[in-house]
């Protein structure tokens, strides 16, 4: 691989990462104080009991992620690797850098089936540092070798570097490209997401992949009560979604699990107090809010459509399948902000399944 300045450790190694990982830093505004911890994993696919997502297989190159979103659910897995939700999930990246030439191999197996795979299941996939290890062109050329459908969530419009790649790919095959969008509001973005791209490139994004014919939704998700969900600042991202052509709408109201809810019950002290006795309420002893909580927050949400992919699971499956499942597939009411296919904007959702293990 060629490197613009970078830099590597061999002492910089944490607990639960490896013998023998390389530590790699950039001397880059966007990669300033992170650590990319370089490892080589055992498998590439990782598979999901049950399809009760709607999608059996997902493949996720990194763990941790530079976005340092304040309510992402995927903070917790970062603790299965003896390193912290907070901090250390938006510091210390798990680069799989083995995942393209395991992936490949894992395909062309007699026993693969050509079942849809999901990437940005956990964290995602186009943030900063896929521009300088470019793993995303390899791993959708082994997809697209294969037939595979596939179904892609984003926050970044990184995504457009391969859009020959995907515009290729939507001919022959369902492929669905998704791009998270919580909020317009740019307090709102800043305070939350902090170092993902703008919301508004985001969208010109999905006008961009959908001039090319590629399906390509819009999840306004996770809803957080009184940070984004006021009906004014939902129908912004509804009218320019559709304005980009959008595929299909969803989202999800936000939920709160384990060392999630310490990071984000934390970020509410430093830089929302006034909102901390409402989540108290909300979330003090739970980690999804009350049925009727949960459709107030999302009272402005009306999603619509259906992508490919979601087509081709309800075609391929029929009755077999419930329509859920389907619409998690990346369709009606499908969202979370690190997850295309969790769940509807009025059911609880569930997290998904975490990769027990990394090599």
């Amino acid at each position: 691989m060629r490197w613009d300045e970078q830099r590597v450790e061999n002492d910089l190694r944490l607990p639960g990462v490896g013998a023998g990982t390389v530590v790699r830093t950039f001397d880059a505004p966007e990669a300033m104080g992170i650590n990319f911890h370089e490892v080589r994993a055992q498998s590439a696919l990782n598979h999901v009991p049950g399809s009760r997502y709607g999608f059996s297989w997902t493949v996720n190159p990194f763990r941790g992620c530079s976005h340092a979103c304040a309510y992402c659910f995927a903070r917790r897995t970062h603790t299965y690797l003896e390193m912290g939700a907070g901090r250390d999930f938006e510091r210390e990246i798990v680069v799989k850098v083995n995942v393209p030439e395991l992936l490949r191999a894992e395909l062309r197996r007699p026993s693969w089936k050509r079942e849809l795979v999901a990437l940005g299941t956990n964290t995602d996939p186009y943030q900063w540092v896929e521009s300088r290890y470019r793993m995303m062109p390899e791993i959708l050329a082994a997809l697209e070798e294969t037939e595979t459908p596939v179904s892609v969530l984003t926050k970044s419009p990184l995504v457009l570097r391969d859009i020959e790649i995907y515009e290729r790919m939507a001919k022959k095959l369902p492929v669905s490209v998704n791009l998270s969008v919580p909020t317009l509001d740019e307090e709102a973005w800043r305070a939350t997401e902090p170092h993902t791209p703008s919301p508004a490139a985001r969208l010109d994004a999905v006008a961009e992949l959908r001039s090319r014919g590629i399906d390509s939704g819009v999840l306004i998700a996770p809803l957080m009560p009184g940070i984004n969900d006021d009906p004014a600042q939902v129908r912004s991202i509804v009218e320019r979604a559709k304005e980009a052509g959008a595929t299909f709408l969803g989202g999800v109201a936000l939920h709160l699990k384990g060392e999630v809810k310490d990071v984000f019950f934390a970020w509410l002290q430093a830089k929302r107090p006034d909102l901390l006795p409402k989540y108290e309420a909300l979330y003090g002893d739970r980690a999804y809010m009350r049925p009727e909580q949960r459709k107030h927050a999302t009272r402005a949400l009306k999603t619509w459509g259906r992508s490919r992919a979601a087509r081709s699971l309800s075609s391929r499956y029929g009755s077999t399948m419930s329509a859920g499942a389907v619409s998690r597939a990346g369709g009606r009411g499908a969202g979370d902000a690190e997850h295309p296919a969790q769940a509807s904007p009025n059911s609880p959702g569930q997290d998904p399944p975490a990769q027990p293990s990394l090599f």
